[in-house]
């Protein structure tokens, strides 16, 4: 009996490549220079690792014949990204202050944006060497020990705590707020910690009910991630209940938004009204 694989003509091609990516990263990770790291104008840290991936994605990418928007790209490429109704959607290397700290979480993300929408995702995993893809039509996957399997996520169940998947690094009023209106609902919350895009991750692999984030963050970091999501089953929206869209704005930061395993649970909803109506917070 053959084993199932996505019904899509990308995945393979990217699943190899943003496997090469990932080998490019850890090889870095594991040298003596690991922490050698620059500071870009926006005090974030970019390091050897970052550009490796980039230059490989780029490259790789190109055989497309679509324009590629990454993190790493010139100001130039940024300014022309308006332009554009379909290209990829790159962060080479998402968490690098997590690759910093040693902690494994760290991803490489692809989107394909087709006019404000993300409709395909990949997310590779270098520590781990996985890959997750999802696109419309073609479900949520997750490459690993050289097979494809399908993945779904989860309802939420109403007698179990509800688990919520957040960063370390970000914890702010909104997020206590949001977390707070969960336990006036009836509901136990409960924290669970990751970086970068794992937390779109583990919602599509079914571990986690919600990923609410309030503060900065930008299209690339939530692009792939969105798309994994949705095609598992769950919903990417920001405050007023809309989802994502890309390449619509001339700030290239997302909107504060929350992910969400089961988007028919009324509760979700419940807690955007709260999150838009409280002053301060939002």
């Amino acid at each position: 009996m053959s084993l199932p694989v996505p019904d899509h003509e990308f995945a393979e091609p990217l699943r190899q490549l943003c496997q090469l990516a990932a080998a490019a990263i850890m090889q870095h990770y594991h040298s003596d220079s690991a922490a050698d790291h620059s500071v870009k104008d926006d005090a974030s840290p970019l390091t050897a690792a970052d550009m490796a991936a980039h230059d490989i994605l780029l490259e790789g990418l190109a055989d497309f014949g679509l324009p590629v928007l990454s993190e790493e790209s010139a100001e130039d490429i940024q300014a022309q990204r308006r332009q554009w109704s379909r290209y990829w959607l790159v962060d080479p290397l998402d968490g690098t202050k997590e690759f910093l700290s040693r902690t494994d979480e760290f991803t490489v993300n692809i989107a394909l944006v087709e006019a404000h929408t993300a409709v395909l995702g990949v997310v590779a995993v270098p520590v781990a060497g996985t890959v997750y893809f999802g696109a419309a039509g073609a479900g949520a996957w997750c490459w690993s020990e050289d097979q494809w399997r399908p993945l779904r996520t989860r309802p939420l169940q109403a007698s179990q705590p509800v688990d919520v998947l957040t960063s370390r690094r970000h914890r702010d009023a909104a997020l206590d707020y949001y977390l707070a209106n969960i336990e006036s609902e009836g509901y136990q919350a409960r924290r669970s910690y990751a970086g970068s895009a794992l937390k779109f991750v583990q919602l599509a692999t079914g571990e986690g009910d919600c990923y609410p984030r309030f503060s900065p963050c930008c299209e690339w970091d939530t692009g792939a991630g969105q798309a994994l999501v949705e095609a598992a089953g769950g919903a990417v929206v920001d405050l007023n209940g809309r989802p994502l869209d890309y390449n619509a704005r001339d700030s290239l930061f997302s909107p504060n938004f929350v992910a969400v395993a089961d988007p028919q649970q009324p509760l979700w909803a419940s807690l955007l009204d709260r999150q838009r109506a409280h002053p301060g917070v939002n």
